[in-house]
């Protein structure tokens, strides 16, 4: 690879724009500074996709034992918490690189609309978390009738 050519992922949502941007809308959705650090720990990468009946995100969380997986709904958003810790503590040697996350992390996924958070599912399996958010009867799609006056 050249120094003209850089890796792209699927998304925009990627670029450091848009994570500035999720954090300041953690900073809104909990005002609370000691609950959420702005500038500390990480977030796990998401993909989220919809249909008429529900949305399905999946996060990247590698690593981390279903135990220390937070999910909860709070006032229309998808909340994601935990923390990755660190396993064992190397004596070996000195990192040439470390690249991986441990500690704390926060993310909020705002929805648009309401869900029904009893039937709300979440499943963890090979590093991915699996949240489908079935959408509120009232949020589904209505087909209307049109009739002959």
């Amino acid at each position: 690879m050249n120094n003209l050519t850089k890796p792209t992922r699927r998304r925009q949502d990627w670029s450091p724009l848009s994570r500035l941007r999720d954090r300041l809308d953690q900073l809104f959705d909990y005002p609370t500074w000691q609950e959420t650090p702005f500038f500390e720990g990480w977030a796990p990468s998401v993909d989220i996709r919809e249909d008429k009946n529900k949305v399905m995100v999946e996060a990247e969380l590698p690593g981390m034992k279903k135990e220390n997986i937070d999910v909860s709904i709070h006032e229309n958003n998808l909340v994601l918490s935990g923390e990755r810790k660190c396993e064992e503590e190397s004596k070996e040697g000195e990192f040439y690189r470390c690249e991986r996350y441990y500690g704390r992390f926060h993310r909020s996924i705002a929805l648009p609309f309401a869900v029904d958070p009893s039937k709300v599912q979440a499943t963890y399996r090979d590093g991915i978390l699996r949240v489908t958010l079935p959408k509120s009867e009232a949020a589904k799609p209505k087909q209307i009738e049109v009739k002959v006056g």
